[in-house]
């Protein structure tokens, strides 16, 4: 570290003083049940809780409808509306001479799971909160909010700190999408997720899709007039998964995947067909996602999830099938030698938390800023992977702490 860098027990003193204000914000946020295209009321509540912080600039980044025009934008979820939306960008000004660092994460959350108890309770007990969005990702909006409280006490940067709280990663990435194309300029950008003591340098793509098969409806005693479109259904999902096979084992010497057993799963989330046990189904609808590695793009994807369709059953399937992809992410790649990789590995050996480099089989935000504005990505944060989206999602206030401690070293070794 510089000289200019605070000492540790300063920064974690700084912290510890701010950690029950930071604990009681995400109790507080888990309490909006923030579901994509719900975020609004918890986004005026961080706007409130931001415009406290000494030397902050807040803005409310409107978005607009005409953002459903853009050939990025994401539909998994119908008829969201944008007018009186906004994400927040959050700047703290350096004392001049270093390089600007931007931090990315979202407040919206996917819908409680089943069995899950007071998804929405923010309960606090043993130092651990729990609900949805406990670590995905309302814990890394705490943590940078611990991390903005403790910079208040401890000299200031050189470099510009921004940060970027948005709507709609869960469904896509429309919040940071929005922000992307309003332009942002920066020299490095870790994006929060929960990463297990890890450092995600590679981040696989995705694409998610919808197929909706058209057969000819009848009873089941009509042999040979009806066609089901369950049975197409049936079909795609047997070529797909043959695709994905053969894809899967061309991507197996991926590096820093090469460990995962599959580190982009195929998943078929829903089916939808008929209406009677014995009548065929005119109509079927399948969706599901489709994880890839950094060897392909999702345009190769999509071009090659098509050939499988048409090459599905009897042939016939294609012709008769309109398939459309509701999100396509790429992957984002950076050399782990770069230097924001570097300071962040060395900032975590600095606040006693080593991260271990890898890649990170789920799909996030951060192909938006490598992808589009040409920032050097990460993706770090603390928390668990293995707990999101669980009926036993939570977040250890601690490792809240120990990964503040590590961004703001962060600041100062890649700041300046």
């Amino acid at each position: 570290m510089s000289a200019d860098t605070p000492d540790l027990p300063s920064v974690r003193s700084a912290v510890s003083r701010a950690l029950p204000d930071a604990a009681q914000l995400l109790s507080e946020l888990i309490r909006f049940p923030s579901t994509p295209g719900h975020e609004h009321e918890a986004m005026c509540y961080l706007r409130e809780k931001w415009s406290r912080l000494r030397d902050f600039e807040v803005e409310a980044c409107p978005m607009r409808n005409t953002l459903k025009n853009d050939p990025e934008y994401s539909t998994p979820v119908p008829n969201i509306e944008y007018e009186g939306r906004f994400n927040l960008r959050c700047v703290r000004r350096g004392v001049g001479g270093g390089r600007t660092l931007l931090f990315n994460t979202h407040v919206d959350v996917v819908p409680p799971s089943e069995g899950m108890e007071d998804p929405w309770s923010g309960q606090v007990q043993s130092g651990v909160i729990r609900g949805r969005g406990a670590c995905d990702a309302k814990g890394q909006i705490a943590t940078l909010y611990l991390m903005a409280r403790a910079l208040e006490e401890l000299p200031s940067p050189c470099g510009e700190v921004v940060f970027h709280l948005v709507n709609e990663e869960e469904n896509g990435g429309n919040g940071t999408l929005a922000m992307v194309r309003d332009g942002e300029r920066a020299d490095g950008c870790v994006v929060l997720e929960p990463s297990d003591g890890r450092l995600y340098t590679s981040v696989r793509g995705a694409v998610w899709f919808r197929a909706v098969f058209r057969g000819q409806a009848g009873h089941s005693g009509e042999i040979g007039r009806t066609r089901s479109a369950l049975i197409m259904a049936r079909d795609a999902i047997s070529a797909f998964e043959r695709y994905h096979a053969d894809l899967l084992a061309r991507s197996r010497h991926v590096p820093l995947f090469e460990n995962y057993l599959n580190p982009m799963p195929l998943t078929f989330g829903r089916l939808r067909a008929g209406n009677w046990p014995a009548s065929t189904p005119s109509e079927a609808v399948l969706e599901g996602v489709l994880g890839f590695l950094p060897n392909v793009t999702y345009d190769e994807v999509c071009r090659d999830l098509r050939v499988a369709l048409d090459q599905a059953g009897d042939g016939s399937i294609g012709p008769n099938t309109t398939l459309t992809f509701l999100y396509r992410h790429n992957a984002s790649v950076l050399n782990p030698a770069h230097p924001l990789a570097q300071s962040l590995l060395h900032a975590a050996e600095w606040s006693g938390a080593p991260l271990t480099v890898a890649g990170m089989t789920a799909s996030c935000d951060a192909w938006f800023y490598h992808e589009f504005l040409n920032i050097p990505t990460v993706v770090f944060g603390a928390g668990s992977l293995g707990v999101a989206h669980s009926k036993d999602e939570h977040i250890h206030l601690a490792d809240i702490a120990r990964a503040a401690e590590t961004l703001i070293g962060l600041i100062a070794v890649f700041g300046g």
